[in-house]
């Protein structure tokens, strides 16, 4: 049973659901096997708790604007 795991900040029910059909489509044609043979697990963290270029997301976010 191969197992997908992506982490992100909060996402829309029909983002994660574009998610686990592209993740499994992808891994299903490269690895020759059913969609039905794979997981996928989405971890939703708070922007807060992601860091970037040694700021905190919604910092960084705001200061590229």
């Amino acid at each position: 049973m191969p197992f997908i795991e992506m982490k992100t900040a909060k996402a829309t029910t029909e983002q994660k659901e574009k998610l686990v059909e592209g993740f499994t489509r992808v891994a299903s044609e490269a690895l020759g096997m059913p969609a039905s043979a794979f997981y996928v697990l989405i971890q939703e963290n708070e922007p807060e708790n992601w860091g970037v270029e040694g700021k905190l997301l919604p910092k960084f976010m705001a200061e590229k604007k």
